[in-house]
């Protein structure tokens, strides 16, 4: 490494050239790398309503949909604004009450219980079929289109329209994430560092490597909205230790050696050896994601363990030369810096620490079962503002017509009149049923085949399928829509074995249950991952057991005071959680560790040896997780959108509960099982 860091050293106005060239391509990529903000795409190809939306997409022409409303409008300027609708690009077709009676006919024609979910105290509801997916481009900006030309005239609710809202407000909000970040981060910098340009030196190194990796995203073809706006508040957050550490070796090795390349090139040493060590858990922390079925994990796993490699990568090559650069700068602006003295503090932690452990033991069983009772909701509207046109107008939808959640069956074209109208029977007895229309239904009330045109008639019907709509009272993502879901497809599948239930309720519902089996397969995978990294760093059996479980302690206890407070949250938070305060904190209990080691093999005894090694490592901790806070803490409490809001308040607090169990409880933990490490330490050295 020593010849590494010389070259370093020797080409760092190289080195920024290089690095100014490579963010310009990245923007260029990260320009061209396409968001996606519709979480339902990543669900399993295998599943049953992914089948069903191939199907509606492929059969029907309708790849995705909106459910609109139009207030006080005559029958006739309904028809002239979905003749303008149907003529935007992407739009297959716009279906209201007027198709079947026209303008000239008396609504009271149509049978009441079609027209109750129709037409009610002037407003219409018109049914919007698209060409692509609910989140393809084609599809959103047909959204953006008609909302454009029909002037606010049309409200329109579903999938699509809230996706559109989803995308607009991200991208409003992305930018002011970065600013408050960088802004708490700075302040928190220019406290604990001893000089007032390194924070923003340092923060310069970070923002390239925040943009490399978005940038090399294009190389992913897409990746979606909660990444896009988690990644640069958590790399920074993630990875600003290591270029503290590269700092801090800096300058004390400036005054071992000569010259400040000399210092440099050894600091790179050091920090390779140190830094490649502890990344590798934040690493293996990420790509445990990618074990979720739900492939939203695998895409934020991806991106965020490419993100802390290059952050390596940079700590290592762009930000020595920019502090060899900058060096005299930063020197002439030195000052004292703020990190109070832990003296005290760590003569109380060692003083007591049986007490403490006793206290962490009597919390533990507490804390796991109050985690594990953490409340999640699955309903995507719900982590937006109700301002927004998509929520509000599947409000006035749940309020006014007592649509909810509608659904859509796919049974066999050929199955027989009897069977249809006695499945559709037992549909309508389920409790929670509120509307079936079906196109033989229409048939017999006199609606046919002559009266509605082809387009109409295409939409209910295909090649090979029939299409019957279902409305549900039942919100979505409630255990009564879930059971009701399981007895809608117990009574199709009897009469067609073929039938798929689909729409929003039952992929919401796939959904429900993906997680439930993600959860346990990430938290598992993660804790096994990491637990294989610390067996080779530590080379030790029981350690990693001890650090493992202190951590996990810290992120039981962060989602136990969401139970506590009653906090419901967002169903991704809880696993991208654990993912993200095990991989990235566990750092601060290794620091800890191999110090504590290190003075108990010189001969010092535990209660002297992991004093010293807290007065080391506190300051260090404290620093990072600080970082780590101030990264994530001002986004969650900003972020209109509570996807994003929930995981960055989450991951803040759950910073400051590992610094305190690393700084309090973890020195407890090594001091009561020091026989037994060591000795573990001993037979595996023999």
């Amino acid at each position: 490494m020593k010849k590494f860091g010389d070259f370093i050293c020797k080409n760092k106005y190289l080195i920024i050239i290089i690095s100014i060239i490579l963010l310009v391509f990245s923007f260029i990529g990260m320009n061209l790398t396409k968001i996606n903000y519709d979480i339902l795409v990543y669900l399993p190809d295998d599943i049953e309503t992914i089948k069903g939306q191939n199907i509606l997409t492929d059969d029907f022409n309708m790849g995705g949909y909106s459910i609109a409303t139009i207030e006080n409008m005559k029958a006739k300027d309904v028809i002239t604004l979905q003749d303008k609708i149907k003529k935007v690009e992407g739009v297959v077709n716009v279906i209201s009450i007027y198709d079947a009676i026209g303008s000239g006919i008396p609504i009271e024609m149509i049978p009441s219980e079609i027209r109750s979910k129709l037409h009610k105290d002037n407003t219409d509801i018109i049914f919007i079929t698209f060409k692509e997916s609910t989140s393809n481009e084609e599809t959103i900006n047909a959204v953006k289109e008609i909302r454009n030309i029909t002037e606010g005239k049309v409200l329109q609710g579903g999938m699509s329209s809230l996706v559109l809202d989803t995308m607009e407000l991200s991208e409003k909000e992305i930018f002011v994430y970065i600013v408050i970040a960088v802004v708490l981060c700075i302040l928190v910098l220019e406290l604990s560092l001893d000089s007032y340009v390194v924070p923003f030196v340092l923060l310069l190194n970070i923002g390239c490597a925040i943009v490399f990796n978005l940038g090399t995203n294009i190389f992913l073809g897409q990746i979606s909205y909660i990444t896009k706006a988690l990644v640069a508040v958590l790399q920074l957050g993630v990875t600003t230790d290591f270029s503290i550490f590269l700092y801090h070796s800096y300058e004390e090795n400036k005054k071992k050696y000569k010259t400040r390349e000399e210092a440099m090139s050894k600091s790179i040493k050091d920090t390779f050896l140190s830094v490649t060590g502890s990344s590798l858990t934040t690493v293996f922390g990420f790509l445990a994601l990618c074990a979720m079925r739900l492939t939203l994990g695998k895409d934020l796993g991806i991106v965020m363990a490419k993100g802390v490699l290059l952050g390596v990568v940079t700590v290592l090559t762009l930000f020595p030369s920019l502090l060899l650069v900058f060096d005299n700068l930063i020197t002439k602006t030195k000052h004292k810096d703020l990190i109070p003295n832990f003296n005290r503090f760590n003569k109380l932690i060692v003083k007591n620490y049986k007490i403490i452990f006793v206290v962490f033991l009597l919390l533990l069983v507490p804390t796991y079962l109050a985690s594990k009772k953490v409340e999640v909701y699955y309903k995507l509207d719900a982590s937006l503002p109700d301002t927004l046109e998509s929520v509000k107008t599947n409000n006035i939808l749940k309020d006014k017509y007592d649509i909810v959640s509608p659904e859509i069956l796919l049974i066999d074209k050929n199955l027989k009149d009897d069977s249809v109208n006695n499945m559709i029977n037992d549909i309508k007895r389920l409790e929670g049923i509120d509307f079936v229309l079906s196109f033989r239904e229409l048939k017999s009330s006199g609606i046919t085949e002559d009266i509605l045109p082809d387009d109409i008639t295409s939409s209910f019907i295909s090649d090979k399928y029939e299409m019957i709509l279902v409305n549900s009272k039942y919100d979505i993502a409630t255990n009564e829509l879930n059971n009701q879901i399981d007895e809608l497809n117990r009574i199709v599948k009897s009469y067609d074995k073929t039938s798929i239930v689909a729409g929003q309720g039952p992929l919401t519902k796939d959904l429900v249950e993906t997680y439930d089996t993600d959860y346990n397969n990430v938290n598992y995978f993660s804790i096994g991952c990491i637990f294989i990294v610390l067996l080779f760093v530590l080379k030790s059996f029981s350690i990693p057991i001890l650090l493992i479980i202190a951590i996990e302690f810290a992120i039981m206890a962060n989602l136990s005071i969401s139970y506590f407070s009653g906090s419901i949250l967002p169903f991704i938070a809880p696993i991208v959680l654990g993912t993200i305060q095990l991989g990235a904190t566990i750092d601060y209990a290794i620091l800890v560790t191999t110090n504590y080691i290190s003075k108990r093999k010189e001969g010092i005894d535990k209660e002297k040896a992991i004093f010293n090694t807290m007065n080391y490592a506190a300051p260090s901790i404290l620093i990072s997780g600080m970082c780590f806070f101030a990264a994530t803490f001002g986004v969650g409490l900003y972020s209109d959108i509570a996807m994003i809001g929930s995981i960055c308040a989450l991951i803040s607090r759950g910073a400051l509960i590992s610094v305190i169990v690393v700084l309090t409880v973890l020195p407890s933990i090594l001091l009561i099982f020091d026989k037994y490490i060591f000795r573990d330490k001993t037979k595996e050295s023999e």
